[in-house]
């Protein structure tokens, strides 16, 4: 059975009501004025001026659904089919749930870990000063067989002989031997590792170095204070005092990489706040004088001391002078000779690997022997004599 339908002002309200019942299923509702009632019998509407709501009923008169006319607008052809049974009214809406606390600002990330501490401090000129850490090195004097000083060009022709060191370790300040070698080694790998010789001449060396670096570091590797000073009997509070004032100064000049002093294995086993005062041990190491390791065991014997010091200073310990003489008188089963030479610089490479300087680039032939060296004094040099001799 089809639905009757009618208009009333009452059936609008009431449909209207309705549907506001319903919350969100409809949208809002606009209100209007009086409406004439209009009844129509099967699908049959009456079409009456002013706005029309049409009610749609099922067959036991209750209002199912409506639909509002404009003037001059006909009803639908059929009512819409009701449904089966009448949908419960919902329950009530719940009241609003409080809006939620804004949720916690998260932790931060937890801050990157700071970078590895390299144990070479950075020099000044922004680059590193590696102090220990290089491979090998050597050492060299600028000075001629009569004891006098070498000019610029005769040490820039001695370091066309000398490659494939990473340091080359100069002793003092004197006949301007900081800036020929730098100027010499300019364009090379080679670093420097500077020395303040002389104790009492502390302030005066410290501004030579700073005067020919003229602000860049980046140059140098280490810088020495002193050279065998406890072992030639100097008391070690003096040298300790002259390596805090050389440190000072060359700080306040820009310097800011390692800073040491240099004794022998046995001056520095009896004295470690030698080591302690320094900024990694460094010390000279020669098996000849032993008398009792042959030159094939040099490499044992020198990596023996390294060691014992490292071990009882908890410090890295650079070799900053060993070899072996290629002439002069022997010591025990120590025998100097080229053949011997060439044994123990091969010796003591194998068994270090790194941070070793050998003693020295060219024979020293301004030295002098004295008790105790054998008539080798001047016939340390690795390369034999030099170009400039």
């Amino acid at each position: 059975m089809k639905p009757s339908l009618f208009l009333s002002v009452a059936g609008i309200f009431v449909g209207l009501a309705a549907s506001e019942a319903h919350g969100s299923h409809h949208a809002h509702v606009k209100r209007h004025g009086p409406r004439k009632v209009v009844q129509v019998i099967e699908t049959k509407t009456a079409i009456v001026t002013g706005p029309q709501v049409i009610v749609y009923m099922d067959p036991n008169g209750k209002p199912i659904s409506t639909t509002t006319l404009q003037n001059n607008q006909s009803p639908p052809t059929a009512a819409p089919q009701p449904n089966p049974l009448p949908a419960p009214a919902p329950a009530p809406a719940p009241a609003p749930a409080p809006a939620p606390a804004p949720a916690p600002a998260p932790a931060p990330a937890p801050a990157p870990p700071p970078p590895a501490q390299s144990n070479n401090p950075p020099s000044g000129g922004g680059s590193v000063s590696t102090g220990p850490g290089f491979k090998s090195g050597v050492s060299y004097s600028p000075y001629n067989g009569d004891n006098s000083c070498k000019s610029a060009q005769q040490v820039a022709q001695d370091f066309t002989k000398i490659s494939g060191y990473q340091v080359i370790r100069l002793y003092g300040t004197d006949c301007n031997q900081v800036a020929n070698v730098l100027a010499a080694t300019k364009g090379s790998n080679m670093k420097l590792f500077l020395g303040i010789f002389d104790l009492a001449q502390v302030q005066k060396e410290a501004d030579t170095i700073a005067k020919a670096m003229n602000g860049d570091w980046s140059r140098i590797n280490a810088i020495s204070v002193g050279n065998e000073m406890v072992n030639k009997g100097t008391d070690p509070g003096t040298v300790i005092n002259a390596l805090g004032q050389a440190r000072g100064l060359l700080k306040n000049s820009g310097y800011v990489g390692p800073v040491v002093t240099v004794d022998t294995m046995m001056a520095m086993v009896k004295h470690p706040e030698l080591c302690k005062a320094s900024d990694f041990c460094a010390i000279n190491c020669h098996a000849f004088f032993d008398g009792k390791t042959p030159p094939e065991k040099s490499g044992d014997f020198v990596k023996m001391w390294v060691d014992k010091i490292g071990k009882a200073t908890g410090k890295t310990v650079v070799v900053t002078e060993t070899g072996w003489p290629s002439q002069g008188d022997r010591n025990d089963v120590a025998v100097p000779s080229p053949q011997n030479h060439q044994a123990a610089i091969s010796s003591i490479g194998g068994a270090l690997g790194e941070n070793v300087i050998y003693y020295s680039a060219y024979n020293d032939l301004w030295k002098k022997n004295f008790p105790g060296s054998f008539n080798a004094e001047q016939y340390w040099g690795i390369l034999g004599n030099a170009p400039s001799a």
